[in-house]
């Protein structure tokens, strides 16, 4: 009987100071976590008759456990090209866009998040008509708001790839997101 009290006293002894570590490392969670932190974004890349070099990095703060928010930046550069039917251009645009917004991500369950971006685009349009040869240029700002969500495979502790499918909800006519679905795939990395 001796022996059951003492190792009753013994577990009671550890789970207080279990309980004590537990405390301070709660108290220590209100300052500033710099593990929290995430760097990534997207790449993207196509060549041929429509080109699109694409750099979106985002940096944020996973607030805890089911949210995160940061800051993102929009910079791209595209061309289209249109040719005759003997295959001479006919038309040529070229623009670029850079901008910016916050993101913020609700985490349902570790592997899937519902994604919001507002964001404002400065964008840069050159139109060349070829026959005869005529080129105008245009520049101005749009809003965008790209809602969807997406789908997380960690890699390592602090790595993850994401694959998220957006849609630009407002649809200003000049969008550089138009009438379409925005499929993005890039990795995140927390400090």
């Amino acid at each position: 009987m001796k022996r059951i009290l003492f190792c009753l006293f013994l577990l009671g002894t550890v789970h207080l100071a279990q309980a004590q570590y537990y405390k301070t490392d709660t108290a220590r969670k209100k300052e500033f976590d710099a593990s929290r932190l995430m760097i990534g974004g997207s790449v993207g890349l196509a060549f041929g008759d429509y080109t699109n070099i694409d750099f979106s990095p985002l940096i944020g703060l996973r607030i805890n456990d089911m949210f995160a928010a940061g800051v993102a930046i929009n910079a791209q550069y595209g061309s289209e090209r249109f040719r005759y039917y003997d295959g001479t251009t006919s038309q040529r645009n070229q623009y670029s866009i850079v901008g910016g917004g916050l993101w913020g991500r609700f985490y349902p369950f570790d592997f899937m998040f519902i994604h919001i971006q507002p964001e404002y685009n400065f964008i840069n349009v050159k139109t060349t008509l070829y026959d005869p040869k005529e080129t105008y240029s245009d520049h101005y700002g749009v809003p965008s708001l790209l809602m969807g969500g997406g789908y997380v495979q960690p890699i390592s502790d602090r790595a993850a790839i994401n694959i998220m499918a957006l849609y630009d909800v407002i649809q200003d006519s000049r969008s550089p997101y138009s009438n379409g679905l925005i499929l993005r795939v890039g990795a995140t990395l927390g400090l």
